[in-house]
């Protein structure tokens, strides 16, 4: 070995040995820098953007338990808390609300030329329209709300009339941004926008929970009249009349009419939570254009048996609704054949819409179509809504089960109430798999199968060759049928000719004026039918509990088994939860009726 390299390996080891601690330390070092500085990017960048959903949910939802401690109170009529502190509370919130949407609308006006994402599956014009109407007979009962007061300024709360004015502004901006700024889907200011989109959602949460526990009120002093009314035990009515004269000769008018625009108010703020949570889930999403596409107008061809079949059901139940409530009042007998009389109606009601729903899922089942497994968070809020108030009348039902087959007496409408309850749960059963299912199912892409659609022949055929030119000439006239009839764009653009196509003779173009006959797809009527059943269905069967026809609350079973305080509890929850899913349902089968 010569010298050279052994000075040389012995400088290697000399120099490793003297500086191997210090250059490990140095790494270590660089390396530790390194961490920390992408746990400052981590901190700064990504933990908002990740957490801020978390974090806004959780500020959602102590304000909605805030108003419900609050309501709590006022359920007990103490004199700690009262009506005053509620409504002062909520109208806070709608002011903060206002607030951010002015705030929202501002910087979207001012980002006007900037390109703002849409989601086309997030809301619907019919549903925004229906919305508005709701919208509309909440602000007259806004203005009733003001009458009412302005008879008994003199001895009520100042916030008794503050709050009515809040609510009816609030009202108007949010059906505003409801036309004009649902479907964004938020890219700038994320963290901030997502606090002010779940405020608006747990403030028209809060609204609902206030409309509903006054509606409850409402019915329960009335069974408490009733059953006073028909010697049962002291009960006690709690009167929320002040203790004053009114000063107009409308106040009783006022109030009465109040407890009927009720169901519409708190169908309007639920729906309007539902598409704020759509909103609030599509912050900071990237949307795939491919899939964001809005779909053609629905063809109404072939609607016959539906529409007949549901308007003669609406028209029933306006009757039998009629005939509900003018009897229930009276003697026991007519009491009892009344509420024997809706049972009858909800059984055969109930049936028809199990049938229907069973023949519209055979039909998917002899026709076998994929799922449609992207992401849509509207669809998806469709599903959980719809399986979590099915609860409310679920329990409600079995709860009647069980009161059925333990009770000891034995009026008339004793095995047609067990009847009643068990369809109702099959029908639900039923009614969400068919939509869950219609909604999954994926459509044909553009829709090339469908009969209703007019289809124009290409007459020109302006595609690029995929065969070179031979000598630079192409004559088209002679070309063998099985060859690709096409033209260069280059060839097109630089001569401005256009090259016609032989074509084969199923594809000749007809005469101007000439429609192709196909014929209809039968499937699809037959669905479109179904859905359109449902829906008056299902508006027959909201319309009822929401105007007074309640005989869980009447037939005196549940009641023997399970005790006033907490049928009447089971009630005040699974009620509100029954009539929002038909609204919804409502919603969702129209949907189902664009799709099919």
């Amino acid at each position: 070995m010569s010298p050279t390299m052994v000075e040389h390996s012995g400088l290697d080891i000399m120099c490793l040995n003297k500086y191997c601690h210090s250059s490990s330390s140095s790494s270590s070092s660089e390396q530790d820098k390194k961490v920390f500085t992408k746990l400052k990017l981590s901190l700064s960048g990504d933990y908002p953007r990740k957490n801020a959903e978390i974090l806004s949910g959780q500020y959602g939802t102590n304000v909605l338990l805030i108003g419900a401690a609050l309501m709590l109170a006022i359920a007990h009529h103490g004199p700690s808390v009262k009506e005053e502190h509620l409504l002062s509370f909520v109208t806070c919130l709608m002011l903060l609300q206002l607030i951010w949407m002015m705030w929202y609308i501002l910087v979207r006006d001012r980002q006007k030329n900037a390109r703002t994402d849409k989601d086309v599956h997030a809301t619907t014009c019919w549903i925004r329209g229906g919305l508005t109407l709701l919208a509309l007979l909440s602000l007259i009962m806004d203005a009733f709300r003001i009458g009412y007061y302005v008879g008994y300024q003199s001895c009520v709360s100042a916030v008794l009339g503050v709050f009515p004015v809040i609510h009816a502004t609030h009202t108007i901006a949010q059906v505003h941004f409801l036309w004009f700024h649902i479907k964004d889907v938020i890219k700038s200011f994320e963290t901030f926008e997502r606090f002010g989109v779940i405020h608006a959602v747990f403030t028209n949460l809060l609204l609902w929970c206030n409309g509903v526990m006054s509606e409850a009120e409402h019915f329960l002093n009335n069974h408490k009249r009733r059953l006073s009314a028909l010697g049962y035990g002291n009960l006690t009515i709690v009167h929320s009349e002040p203790h004053c004269n009114c000063t107009t000769s409308t106040c009783s008018m006022f109030s009465s009419s109040l407890f009927y625009l009720y169901p519409f108010n708190v169908e309007y703020h639920i729906f309007v939570s539902a598409m704020l949570f759509v909103m609030w889930k599509n912050i900071g999403r990237t949307i795939d254009l491919s899939l964001n596409q809005k779909r053609l107008a629905t063809k109404t061809q072939g609607l016959t048996v539906g529409p007949i079949l549901g308007l003669f059901a609406l028209a029933s139940t306006i009757g039998i609704l009629v005939v509900y409530v003018t009897h229930v009042e009276e003697s026991l007998q007519t009491r009892q054949s009344a509420i024997s009389m809706f049972y009858i109606y909800g059984i055969v009601m109930l049936v028809s819409m199990c049938s229907a729903g069973a023949a519209a899922l055979l039909i998917y089942r002899a026709d076998h179509v994929p799922l449609d497994t992207s992401k849509n968070p509207s669809r998806q809020l469709d599903m959980e809504l719809l399986f979590g108030s099915s609860i409310g009348s679920w329990l409600m039902s079995w709860c009647s089960v069980v009161a059925v087959l333990g009770t000891n007496s034995s009026p008339p409408y004793r095995w047609t109430n067990l009847i009643y309850s068990l369809l109702i749960v099959l029908e639900k059963y039923i009614q969400n798999i068919f939509v869950v299912e219609s909604l999954y199912r994926q459509q044909d892409d553009g829709q090339s199968e469908d009969p209703e659609l007019a289809v124009s022949p290409e007459i020109f055929s302006v595609t690029s060759s995929l065969a070179p030119p031979y000598d630079g000439i192409i004559n088209r006239a002679y070309d063998k049928p099985e060859r690709t009839c096409v033209t260069m764009e280059n060839d097109q653009e630089e001569s401005g000719q256009v090259y016609r196509c032989p074509r084969k003779p199923s594809e000749v173009p007809l005469p101007v004026g000439s429609k192709v006959k196909e014929p209809p797809n039968v499937k699809r009527q037959i669905l479109k039918n179904i859905a359109v059943f449902l829906i008056m269905c299902n508006i027959s069967l909201w319309i009822l509990p929401a105007f007074g026809c309640r005989p869980q609350y009447d037939n005196g079973l549940e009641q023997e088994t399970f005790g006033f305080s907490v049928w009447t509890t089971v009630l005040n929850f699974a009620i509100p939860l029954n009539l929002f899913y038909r609204m919804h349902s409502v919603a969702s089968l129209f949907e189902v009726f664009r799709r099919v």
